[in-house]
Parts: structure tokens; C-alpha cells; sequence
């Protein structure tokens, strides 16, 4: 009996050890794949890119001292009536290196909607010259995407948030 229960102890203390699995960037393939749509030449929608410059870190009192900080991409819809498609996302380093693509097949972006990746702050792939390169489609009449990156960092008493918009590419 003895053995037993130093056999279950140590089966519950080792099953307690062990963490859940976590990402260091909030990549939600099930979010990306609902959201597919196939767009069609005959569709008529014009094409374009849009550049965010995004914050994995950022220098403090040196160039020897960062702060890590977590990033809010908002991938928005400003129109009314109108979905707009975004075909790809794309995360650079900053020497340009990509670092991930986190859908490279269309998305949809209902009117007035708003679709978020989140750079977790422990992720600092990115460093202190990060960017995300998009590449989006839209009806002729309809507004194009709008892009923002959120940044910010709570450490102890202290907090750090600041906001880019993004550029059209091309």
C-alpha cells in the first residue's frame, strides 16, 4: 500500500510539472483558415501593399538597454458596405529577415470590422526595427485597409504605449 501511494505522489507532482504549451506570438491558425476566401481574376479588385513599422523592443537610456514590448497589429475595415481581403501578412526582422507569415491565402475583413495579431512581449524576433509587410485587395470604390500597430509595456510602476499607422507600399 505504501508503494502505491509513493507511486500516485509522484504520478500527480510530475503531471503538475508540466506546463501548457504556449507560443511566444498569438498565431491563431483556426481564426486565419475560417476567414479564407477564394478571390477570382474576374472579381475586378485592385491590389496593394501597406507597410506597418512595428516595436519587439525599444532602447532605453543606451543603446545597450531595451525594453520589450508587446505589439498590437489591427488590420481594420473603414468602409460601410464593402469586405476588403487581405492576402497576405508578412513579419520582418529588423535587418528585413523574415520571420514568420501568419496567412498567405485571402482573408476576408467584414465592413467596419477589425482582425488583431498580437506580438507577445516575450517575442523579440522582432527587435528594435521590426515591420509586417501586407498585401490586400478591394473593390474599386472601397476604401483601402487601414493599418496600426499598438505598442506598450507595463513594468513594475511603470508603463510605456505608443501607436504606427501603416503606409501604402506600392
Amino acid at each position: 500500500m505504501p508503494k502505491l501511494v509513493l507511486i500516485l505522489l509522484s504520478l500527480f507532482i510530475l503531471s503538475c510539472d508540466k506546463k501548457a504549451h504556449k507560443d511566444v506570438s498569438s498565431v491563431d491558425p483556426i481564426n486565419w483558415s475560417a476567414r479564407t476566401v477564394a478571390l477570382s481574376v474576374s472579381d475586378s479588385l485592385v491590389e496593394g501593399s501597406s507597410y506597418l513599422s512595428v516595436y519587439s523592443q525599444i532602447y532605453s537610456e543606451t543603446e545597450h538597454r531595451t525594453h520589450n514590448l508587446t505589439g498590437t497589429i489591427s488590420m481594420r475595415n473603414t468602409n460601410l458596405k464593402d469586405s476588403i481581403f487581405i492576402r497576405k501578412a508578412e513579419y520582418f526582422d529588423t535587418h528585413g529577415n523574415s520571420i514568420r507569415t501568419y496567412f498567405d491565402k485571402p482573408i476576408f475583413i467584414k465592413p467596419m470590422e477589425t482582425v488583431e495579431i498580437v506580438i507577445d512581449e516575450k517575442d523579440q524576433s522582432g527587435g528594435t526595427g521590426a515591420n509586417f509587410l501586407f498585401h490586400w485587395s478591394i473593390k474599386p470604390t472601397s476604401h483601402e485597409p487601414y493599418f496600426e500597430g499598438v505598442m506598450i509595456s507595463t513594468s513594475g510602476q511603470q508603463g510605456l504605449s505608443f501607436t504606427t499607422k501603416g503606409i501604402r507600399a506600392e
